[in-house]
């Protein structure tokens, strides 16, 4: 049997059959005895054809959207308005910046946290271009089972058949999804900081450009890309807040700490098949539900099981010691350098049971943001000496080194700082992404416990 043949019948399966039992999986629909079959049997698929396996080259953390805020005429004010209320046959096309490149796609899409199924009445994806357009000849046609149209319900996530895409290394996809009849609000990523295109009415996945769209700069319902790339390739899941999110960077720039680190990565011989996933949410907590659910509570489904997944570099806390300790703080709020070490090293702990790396990321300076107070600097300085023992890590990133103003180590470097002294401006991501050794992504096969989301399938 040729090995064409081979990669064509495994691919076949993997696509019509395996995603359309993962699909049950995910809804909690399959029982597990049967669901360890085929998993089993899709593994020594994958292997058979060669080793490649899916790896997760883009994604992101889904949230509840927030009530819309309404004008005097009890109208929407704006299109990202507009959206938080939810779509009614219409068309989105979303713009996603991959890290690693592969020969195959597939595509992922959450319904996690809307309170009514999404009807996906078609959705494609192709290579982005520019603005709204599509490089030529790129579109492809996603299907779910063989079925163009899907129902995803509430709470559920499910991945499309894979198809034949090259997805360029660092390349942009555009992911376009018709939502058919009304959605209610949905699951979504408010800080994309890549332009979404809202079609007025209709379903116009297959068109190569949208003529005027309305825009915002959120991802709603799309959550993972995942490609098929050599056997040694992984990604990286970067986990944290605004800081890893990328807030106060330049939208539709890719400047954020996370795509620069892929960029250097791309450049380096040993690192070349290493993604990154990008898993922040601007104001997220470790402890404590807030913006999104707290970080022990999503760090399973957004962090553990990413396809490919081999470390984890957590970069949070700021905002549990913040809004806990700040001057606006409830005395009810109040929390201790232990408490957030210890939700820490559960997240830790965590990724090693699922046999992923560790990485712990110093907390960076935030002197004259709103919520800053003396004693919450004295807890972040307390966690970041803790975080530099790397008792629960097997390594760690200094971005406090990196980023505190010499004269006054309180403070953000002056020409690192976005302007409200919490945030890194472009040039501040790109020293955080410049001062990562690569030698701790050094290359090694994953651990046999990793069973993350498609692992070897």
């Amino acid at each position: 049997m040729s090995e064409h043949f081979v990669r064509t019948a495994v691919d076949s399966k993997l696509g019509e059959k395996e995603c359309a039992m993962r699909r049950f999986v995910k809804s909690g629909r399959l029982v597990g005895a049967v669901a360890a079959f085929i998993l089993f049997h899709g593994t020594c698929f994958a292997q058979a054809a060669g080793g490649e396996h899916w790896v997760t080259s883009w994604a992101t953390a889904q949230v509840q959207a927030p009530a819309p805020r309404l004008g005097t005429a009890g109208q929407a004010v704006n299109a990202a308005q507009q959206a938080l209320a939810g779509f009614s046959n219409q068309t989105i096309r979303m713009v996603v910046p991959c890290s690693i490149g592969g020969r195959r796609v597939r595509v992922q899409f959450s319904d996690a946290y809307s309170s009514a199924p999404l009807r996906l009445g078609a959705a494609h994806v192709a290579i982005h271009e520019k603005n709204s357009a599509i490089v030529a000849g790129s579109d492809r046609v996603l299907s779910f089972g063989g079925d163009a149209a899907i129902s995803v319900p509430a709470g559920a996530t499910v991945i499309s058949d894979p198809v034949d895409l090259d997805v360029p290394a660092l390349g942009e996809l555009a992911v376009t999804v018709y939502v058919a009849g009304t959605s209610g609000a949905p699951s979504m990523h408010a800080l994309g900081l890549h332009t979404t295109y809202i079609s007025p009415k209709g379903n116009l996945t297959a068109e190569p450009m949208m003529e005027d769209p309305a825009t915002t700069q959120s991802w709603y319902w799309l959550s993972a890309v995942d490609v098929l790339a050599p056997a040694r390739a992984a990604t990286i899941i970067a986990f944290g807040d605004s800081i890893t999110d990328g807030a106060r960077s330049t939208p539709d720039a890719n400047h954020g700490w996370t795509f620069r680190l892929a960029q250097r990565m791309l450049v380096n011989s040993e690192a070349a098949t290493t993604g990154i996933a990008n898993l922040g949410i601007a104001g997220n907590r470790i402890l404590k539900d807030g913006v999104g659910p707290s970080g022990l509570s999503r760090f399973g489904r957004d962090a553990l099981e990413q396809a490919g997944a081999r470390w984890v570099v957590v970069l949070e806390g700021i905002n549990d010691i913040g809004q806990a300790s700040g001057p606006n703080a409830a005395a009810a709020d109040g929390i201790t350098a232990d408490e957030v070490i210890g939700g820490l090293r559960q997240l830790a702990e965590q990724a090693h049971i699922r046999g992923l790396k560790v990485i712990g990321a110093t907390l960076l300076p935030y002197q004259g943001a709103m919520y800053f107070s003396e004693q919450g600097e004295t807890i972040r300085e307390s966690v970041n000496t803790w975080i530099r023992s790397a008792t629960a890590f097997d390594a760690v990133i200094d971005f406090d080194a990196v980023m505190r103003n010499a004269s006054n180590p309180k403070q953000l470097r002056p020409e690192f700082d976005a302007g409200d002294h919490l945030h890194p401006n472009d040039t501040g991501y790109e020293a955080m992404a410049a001062t990562v050794d690569l030698a701790i992504f050094a290359d090694n096969p994953p651990s046999a416990s990793s069973g993350s989301r498609g692992e070897n399938r």
